[in-house]
Formats: structure tokens, C-alpha cells, sequence
């Protein structure tokens, strides 16, 4: 199965998706063998929001008023299932992202922005399945199949771009936290009596160990409730309900009063086999309600695209 991204929401607006594309979710088989998948996601983080309401710009004084994050995020993901009850994997992302905001010094509104691409945290997520259990009627039997998820991310990832004036973006807009995290977590898959229906329940936490030059990220939990349609023999239809809850980040670098908060998403999808051992997906994601602390950057819509391939 696949690391869910780890979401880093922050009043400059860096994120990454909370949509979940495990493997299974997919329908892909988890045979022993190895799997690469490749994702590109798009976030436009336009929209200032102080709590759950929406503001303008500026409507409420800060230092920095923010003003729009892109996010254009890719994700390398090597997969490989060792048995039965073994896998790991291993998760590369690369972080485009663009980012302005006004700089109020001293009542002197002063426009800056950042675009840069970089390297982000290395994730590696192994996990331990247990033995598929199968209930109900022979003739319609019903697949059982739950795990724990366990691993790190690294801090691969630079935190010290800069501007073209050699002014360095916030940290929490970096492409890295320059922290190790702990990830622990579980997921459970049942065929549902329904012909052709399966659902999945996902948890997984993101707990920062350390501080790095004085800034340490809030822990995290990202959560997710999917359902599955096999429509036809290479197309599936998929609806998920994605929770995330960011606690704030702390350190001198950090701005605590405007990060965290907590997040629910609605995620339509589907997946389309374009041969036995490759697989498309798409999703949409829309909020349903956002929470920030402080006033930050949100996104009224992103997606997701990718291509998995086993070999």
C-alpha cells in the first residue's frame, strides 16, 4: 500500500493532498512483487480563511498578508510485498511551488514570491497485513483483509530556499521540515454484500521527533472512508471522505498562532486498467469544511492524477 502524503497546511498555504491511493483502494492485487506508481497533484491555495470563515486579503492585519500558494507536487512511490503479511514502501516527492505574499513593514506594503522546485521528505512505510479472512455464502463470500502501517520520514528535503532577493520563505512553506517523524498507522478492506462494492477505513499519524533550527511541524492525523464500484472490467468508481487534523507548529521559526487546524474533504475518483498491470486514476477533491488557526491560505478545490504498474 502507498504512505497517504502527509499534509503540511500552514498559513503560506504548502500542502499536499489528503486523498488516499493505496494500492487496494485501487483494486490493484497484492500479490508478492514489486510496484512503482507516479502521482501529480494541483493545488491552488487562493482563498484566505480566519477559523472557518473566508476573508479578502489583508482583511485581517498580519506581518505577512498572504496571497496565493500553487502547489504542483509530484510523488515516485517503489512498492514492493515481500509475502502475504510483509511490504514496504518507499515515497519520493518533488515539490513545485509558487507563493506571494505582501511583507508589511512598518505600514509599507512590499509584494514578494517564491517559485522553486525541490526535493522533499523521503517517506518509508512498511507494514504488516494480516491473513484475508473470508465470510458469508460460498457462492458471494465476503473478503476481510486489515494492517498496521509503520515507518519514517526523513528529512531529505531543503529548508532554505530563497527568493530572487535571497529572502528565504517561511518554514512552513519549505519543501522540507529538516525533522525526522514517526508514522503509525492501520487500514481495513471489506467486500460489502452489495455485488461489486468494497469500502476501506484508513488512520495514519505523522509525529514530528525533533526540532530543526528552530522549528518543529504539529503532529498530524490523516484519516479516510472510501467506497469502491467495480463499473465494468477495467473501470472503478471510487467516492472517499478524507479527514485531517494538524496540530501547531512550534519553535521560533514556527508561527503557532496561524497553523494547524483541522480539515474534512469529499474525493470523487476513478481508475481505468490500461492493461492487466497498468492502472490510471484520477481524483477530485473538494472541502466540505475547513478550521484554521489564525488566518490562513486554503484551496477551494485540487486533484490528483497517477499511473500505477506492477511487474
Amino acid at each position: 500500500m502507498l504512505a497517504l502524503p502527509g499534509s503540511s497546511i500552514a498559513t503560506c498555504g504548502a500542502a499536499f493532498c489528503a486523498v488516499n491511493t493505496n494500492w487496494d483502494v485501487q483494486g490493484v492485487w497484492v500479490e508478492p512483487g514489486a510496484r512503482v506508481d507516479v502521482r501529480f497533484e494541483y493545488i491552488d491555495q487562493d482563498q484566505p480563511r480566519a477559523g472557518s470563515k473566508r476573508v479578502a486579503v489583508g482583511q485581517i492585519p498580519e506581518h505577512h498578508d498572504e496571497v496565493q500558494t500553487i502547489n504542483r507536487n509530484w510523488f515516485a512511490s517503489f512498492d514492493y510485498v515481500f509475502n502475504a503479511n510483509w511490504g514496504v514502501t518507499v515515497t519520493l516527492p518533488v515539490v513545485d511551488r509558487s507563493h506571494d505574499h505582501i511583507h508589511n513593514h512598518r505600514g509599507t506594503p512590499i509584494p514578494e514570491s517564491w517559485n522553486f522546485t525541490a526535493i522533499g521528505d523521503v517517506r518509508v512505510l512498511g507494514r504488516y497485513q494480516f491473513t484475508p479472512a473470508t465470510t458469508g455464502p460460498a457462492d458471494s463470500p465476503r473478503v476481510n483483509v486489515g494492517g498496521l502501517q509503520f515507518g519514517v520520514k526523513l528529512p531529505t528535503g531543503p529548508f532554505d530556499e530563497t527568493n530572487a532577493q535571497g529572502e528565504p520563505a517561511e518554514r512552513s512553506l519549505q519543501p522540507g521540515t529538516g525533522t525526522t517523524d514517526l508514522l503509525l498507522g492501520g487500514y481495513f478492506r471489506q467486500s460489502l454484500p452489495i455485488r461489486d462494492f468494497t469500502w476501506f477505513a484508513q488512520v495514519l499519524a505523522d509525529l514530528p521527533l525533533n526540532t530543526r533550527d528552530e522549528y518543529k511541524p504539529g503532529n498530524q492525523l490523516a484519516a479516510t472512508l472510501g467506497l469502491r464500484y467495480e463499473a465494468g472490467p477495467a473501470v472503478g468508481l471510487m467516492l472517499q471522505l478524507n479527514a485531517l487534523f494538524k496540530g501547531r507548529d512550534s519553535g521560533a521559526e514556527a508561527e503557532p498562532r496561524n497553523s494547524g487546524g483541522q480539515f474534512y474533504y469529499l474525493s470523487p475518483g476513478l481508475s481505468y486498467a490500461l492493461t492487466k498491470d497498468i492502472q490510471a486514476y484520477a481524483f477530485y477533491q473538494v472541502p466540505i469544511y475547513q478550521y484554521v488557526n489564525g488566518v490562513q491560505l486554503t484551496a477551494n478545490w485540487s486533484a490528483v492524477a497517477g499511473v500505477t504498474a506492477k511487474f
